[in-house]
């Protein structure tokens, strides 16, 4: 993170568009995913995915990293601790969300999902 600290405005700012949301949601289950997976999984565009990753990754909620011509977000790994506990709230509350138990099957039956080269 840099110097700027976290803060939970930002965080919920963050939060406030259900795309987000549930990018957030989908990666409190997986180490890493690619744009193309969440393009997969939320049946959105890869531009509006793309838009939805940028504003997490201005909040500092996300980290990216590229292989070859794929690019592959993570939670950010210096988190703090009241950060990821909302978050694990938020996929807990999304628990009944039928958008987001469609998304997630989706995403865990993707054919030729693509192969991490290392871990996140």
């Amino acid at each position: 993170m840099s110097a700027r600290r976290l803060d939970p405005t930002t965080l919920l700012r963050a939060l406030v568009d259900p795309t987000r949301a549930r990018i957030m949601a989908l990666l409190d289950g997986e180490p890493d995913i690619c744009v193309c997976e969440f393009c997969h999984a939320l049946a959105e565009t890869q531009p509006k995915i793309s838009r939805h990753l940028a504003a997490l990754r201005a909040a500092e909620l996300v980290v990216d990293r590229r292989e070859g011509t794929r690019v592959f977000y993570a939670l950010h790994p210096r988190l703090p601790a009241w950060a990821r506990s909302l978050l694990g709230a938020l996929a807990h509350g999304f628990a009944d969300d039928a958008a987001l138990r469609s998304a997630r099957t989706r995403l865990q039956q993707m054919p030729q999902r693509p192969q991490r080269a290392n871990a996140a």
